[in-house]
């Protein structure tokens, strides 16, 4: 099981069992924030799949005698839909019912893959959870033709039953505890190919639907584990600021409060309830230290980075160039649902719930804060209402597994809004040069220079997590410069020749973290600007610019169909305008078309979007639909009106007042999404739209108003 194995070539295993339980093993190497497959194959040969396995290495299958399909998945359901895309992968392959396919979140295992980011999920399941499911339903088969003695070719398969030609059938639950016992099936056990899918690419209602809305749905704030209290804790007023003394006389006294202790972050109150809890915060005395950043404020952070920014270069001689300086917020995760975590610390042993997209990471921090071994702590994943990567960091199961520990006692934290918002992760702020140098009517080259706000400690350098140190996968990458020619580019999304770039960045000890998107949502939409306004100095239409300058037919095409779907070139009514943008990420491309009613430029709407994406299969176009609407929702906000503010060393925003994330009347009045065809293996989805939505926003405000937005969100 040391071995790594590549996403085209599995070797499924069967587990001893009483009833039919199948594993197939994914990738331990989650090192890279895009969640890479690993490399290396495995030649399969017929007796691979009799080799037993462990369920801490493996996507785990198990037909119950109760006729249901139980999948234990390692991986976290933060409202994206991948228990419902698991679900179809597996119905297909078995053909069983999608309501007798059950998806339970697995707890941190010791070894494999457990993490949830960079659009990665459905592209790394898909093939094992195929081969997990048809090997389960040859065995299922097989032990049917043995139980009849009848050809096993002679049987097939529908609706979690196995079906004989005269009729008889047996559900897979009765064929369970005989197929378990099957070496070798009669039948073939590869995957379908496409053109025999029922389920996948059949638009789906998420599987989950029905308990979200009526509340049967848990999540960690609904868990009533057996003592565990509801906690809060009170934080310094600025970024890092230290506890000097407090007085918790008065809040020790008043009703309901079981503990008061410190903390690293503040002060924790357990109590009764939270409202007791929050009572209590409220009276306790506290002196703080101001934080490392109290003399710094926005406009002193701004002027670090465009300090910070590398110089350009010099352009090639007799181009003309269009250039560009942009700068973008500080913007809070905000989920909707706050950080929570119960956690119950004792003496030789953890058992931690929340919510997380890094288990294994998680339950090694949490070990080592607590003074235990791994082997010790045990981590329950839980559904999230929300993340857009906030939940790749663990803080708040740290800082409860820490005030269990301290209060001897289990506990029920909870960060309010403002806690996340003032002292939670962020996206960091940055600053973007840009310079598009063109002759004889064509891009000649193109640079892109930025600097970002990376996260300091003292005395440990950089975090593993938020440093935005250089161009990641995707976006604008160094020069790859050839001697002859400046064209066709060797990089880019576009053909602009000598495509390069370099990067700075400004070490503060500001909380950061991967925000939905990361880098590309704000490299992306700065160099989609630019490729406008190089369109206008050169008098082209700029959906006809992009067309001709383009290197992948793919984005080519869902620029087409959105420019054809959206009526690009309409006429509208003073103050109104289209913009488009287009993106390619995660072997998967999109392009977004936008209407914008800025007739009073600072109260912009976004009256209509049209997306197109080419995701390779699509297992849901329903959930790809919502993934879409939901970045362009990110797009509208991060443009238009949602960041956070520093002003002295503290972040002014505290709450949903005043982050302007968008609302309902915000939200564009028709939205339209339109998933090409493809049968290539699935590519990513979930942080794709981000770029092209905020990019086609930013161009159709552009145009609307005659202006060159440079600072967004718009309203800073």
């Amino acid at each position: 099981m040391a071995r790594q194995l590549s996403r085209r070539k599995f070797v499924v295993y069967s587990l001893a069992a009483s009833t039919l339980t199948v594993a197939a093993p994914l990738g331990c190497d989650a090192a890279t924030a895009e969640g890479a497959e690993p490399t290396a194959a495995a030649t399969r040969t017929p007796s691979d799949v009799l080799v037993t396995g462990t369920d801490g290495e493996m996507l785990v299958l198990e037909v119950t005698k109760a006729n249901k399909v139980v999948v234990r998945l390692p991986r976290v359901e933060v409202g994206q839909g991948v228990t419902t895309a698991v679900a179809m992968m597996i119905a297909e392959e078995l053909d069983a019912r999608l309501v007798d396919v059950a998806i339970p979140l697995a707890d941190a295992r010791t070894k494999g893959n457990q993490f949830t980011g960079g659009s990665s999920s459905v592209s790394s399941l898909y093939g094992p959870a195929r081969e997990l499911a048809a090997l389960a339903r040859a065995k299922l088969v097989t032990a049917a033709a043995r139980r009849w003695n009848l050809p096993a070719r002679s049987l097939r398969t529908r609706n979690t039953k196995v079906i004989a030609p005269d009729g008889r059938s047996a559900t897979f639950g009765s064929l369970t505890a005989s197929a378990a016992r099957i070496r070798r099936p009669a039948v073939s056990s590869k995957p379908k190919p496409a053109s025999r899918h029922r389920v996948i690419g059949k638009p789906t209602t998420r599987i989950d639907a029905r308990d979200i809305v009526t509340g049967k749905a848990k999540y960690a704030g609904d868990l009533a584990v057996a003592g565990a209290k509801p906690t809060v804790v009170v934080r310094p007023p600025t970024l890092g600021g230290k506890l000097v003394s407090v007085d918790s006389r008065v809040a020790r006294a008043m009703p309901g409060v079981h503990a008061v202790v410190k903390v690293a972050g503040g002060v924790a109150v357990v109590a009764e309830s939270f409202h007791h809890a929050f009572r209590a915060r409220d009276a306790l005395r506290i002196t703080w230290a101001p934080g490392p950043l109290v003399s710094l404020s926005d406009a002193a952070i701004r002027s670090r980075l465009r300090a910070a920014v590398p110089r350009l270069g010099d352009p090639p001689r007799g181009s003309t160039q269009t250039e560009g300086e942009f700068e973008f917020a500080f913007v809070s995760h905000a989920p909707m649902e706050v950080l929570t975590a119960v956690a119950d610390v004792r003496a030789n042993r953890a058992e931690i719930w929340f919510s997380s997209q890094t288990p294994m990471d998680a339950r090694a921090s949490i070990a080592s804060a607590v003074g235990l071994p791994e082997s010790k702590v045990k981590v329950h994943v839980m559904r999230g209402g929300g993340s857009f990567g906030r939940r790749l960091n663990h803080d708040a199961a740290i800082e409860a597994a820490l005030i269990s520990k301290a209060a001897r006692r289990p506990v029920k934290l909870m960060w309010s809004r403002a806690d996340d918002i003032r002292h939670g992760r962020m996206r960091p702020a940055s600053h973007h040069r840009i310079r598009a140098s063109h002759a004889r009517g064509r891009v000649v080259a193109f640079t892109h220079a930025t600097a970002s706000v990376s996260e300091s400690y003292e005395g440990q350098g950089l975090s593993a997590q938020g440093s935005a140190q250089g161009p990641a996968q995707g976006r604008v990458t160094p020069a790859v410069a050839r001697a002859a020619g400046p064209l066709p580019s060797d990089s880019g999304l576009y053909n602009f020749g000598r495509v390069s770039g370099d990067s700075g960045s400004v070490e503060l000890a500001i909380p950061l973290g991967a925000w939905r998107s990361v880098d590309s949502g704000t490299m992306r939409t700065a160099e989609e600007i630019v490729v406008d306004e190089v369109a206008r100095s050169l008098g082209k239409d700029p959906v006809a610019f992009r067309r001709t300058t383009l290197r992948d037919k793919a984005v080519k095409a869902v620029l087409d169909k959105v420019a054809d779907a959206g009526d690009w070139g309409r006429t509208l009514p003073a103050g109104q305008a289209q913009g488009v943008a287009v993106h390619e990420e995660y072997g998967s491309c999109v392009a977004c078309l936008v209407e914008i009613d800025a007739a009073d430029p600072k109260n912009p709407r976004v009256t209509k979007v049209v997306m197109a994406a080419d995701v390779g299969t699509a297992v849901n176009p329903r959930g790809l639909e919502a993934q879409l609407m939901g970045t362009a929702i990110d797009g509208i906000s991060t443009v238009l009106q949602a960041g956070l503010h520093i002003d002295r060393g503290a972040v002014r925003e505290s709450s949903y007042a005043d982050f302007h994330y968008a609302r309902q009347r915000h939200a564009p009045l028709s939205f339209e999404a339109h998933i090409m065809p493809s049968r290539r293996e699935p590519g990513g989805a979930g942080e794709l739209g981000v770029p092209a939505a905020a990019g086609a926003v930013a161009n159709a405000y552009a145009r609307a108003t005659g202006t060159k937005p440079r600072r967004f969100p718009l309203n800073f």
